[in-house]
């Protein structure tokens, strides 16, 4: 085990190992109204995260494709696909964006282009494995959250 900063630990070589567009399976069944509930949740998040960081509050969910992305993965499983600009899903073969109409897609000339090495860039593995840990515990919470009110 390697320490990492914030107290938690990976291992060694694990984000050289993973296959982040490899397909998950799903913790959770897709739905658009499972769907409509994870954006509202992960705005809810994004937010959050901003007022950590002590950034302006967010109007939407610009810049959040890594956390979304990863976030969906994980509930709703299907694959990452993306490329430089932005990343997105792959679920059950739609195209799945939680961010889809936030300004900063918006003005992207091809949103959803897949350049399948994108993920073998190490800086991205890199940057995707500090998001993880987050995202994790989101899903966590967000799989709690729709137990709870009985919509499992």
């Amino acid at each position: 085990m390697i320490p990492q900063s914030g107290g938690r630990a990976v291992m060694a070589g694990l984000e050289e190992t993973r296959d982040w567009a490899a397909c998950r399976e799903a913790a959770l069944p897709y739905s658009y109204e499972r769907f409509a509930r994870a954006k509202v949740f992960v705005f809810r998040k994004w937010v959050e995260l901003a007022a950590e960081r002590r950034i302006p509050v967010p109007t939407d969910l610009s810049g959040s494709c890594k956390f979304g992305s990863l976030f969906m993965n994980r509930v709703f499983g299907g694959a990452l696909r993306g490329h430089y600009q932005h990343q997105y899903n792959l679920i059950e073969g739609r195209i799945v964006d939680l961010s889809h109409d936030a300004v900063d897609v918006g003005r992207m000339h091809d949103p959803y282009l897949n350049e399948p090495g994108f993920f073998d860039i190490p800086e991205q593995r890199a940057s995707l494995s500090g998001c993880l840990p987050r995202v994790e515990r989101w899903a966590l919470e967000f799989l709690a959250e729709i137990q709870a009110a009985g919509q499992a």
